[in-house]
C-alpha cells in the first residue's frame, strides 16, 4: 500500500511539472507595474491556452519577486495562467 501511495505521488508531481512545462512563452511589452497591488500591464500577443487574442491587460504575479525582473518599455517573454480565477503571469523575462 505504501509503495503504491508513493508510486502515486510520484505520477501526481510528474502531471503537475508537465503542465506547467506546457505553458507557451508569449511576447509581450511591459506597460506599467504595480508593485503594492502586485499586478503588470502588459501589452501581449495571443496567449492560445488562455483562448486570448493579443491586447494590452493588467495580470496578477505569481510571485511579487517577478516585477523586479523588468521595467517599463522592457520587451518580455513571459507564461501566464488561471491561477484561483485571475489570470496570472508564472514567468517573465527580458526578451533576447
Amino acid at each position: 500500500m505504501k509503495k503504491l501511495f508513493t508510486a502515486l505521488c510520484a505520477a501526481l508531481l510528474a502531471a503537475a511539472a508537465f503542465a506547467q512545462a506546457a505553458l507557451p512563452s508569449v511576447e509581450g511589452e511591459v506597460r506599467k507595474i504595480d508593485t503594492d497591488a502586485k499586478k503588470i500591464t502588459l501589452k501581449h500577443g495571443d496567449i492560445p491556452n488562455l483562448d486570448m487574442t493579443g491586447m494590452t491587460m493588467v495580470f496578477r504575479v505569481s510571485d511579487p519577486a517577478l516585477l523586479t525582473k523588468v521595467k517599463p518599455g522592457d520587451k518580455v517573454q513571459f507564461t501566464a495562467d488561471k491561477v484561483d480565477g485571475a489570470l496570472t503571469v508564472l514567468s517573465i523575462a527580458p526578451a533576447n
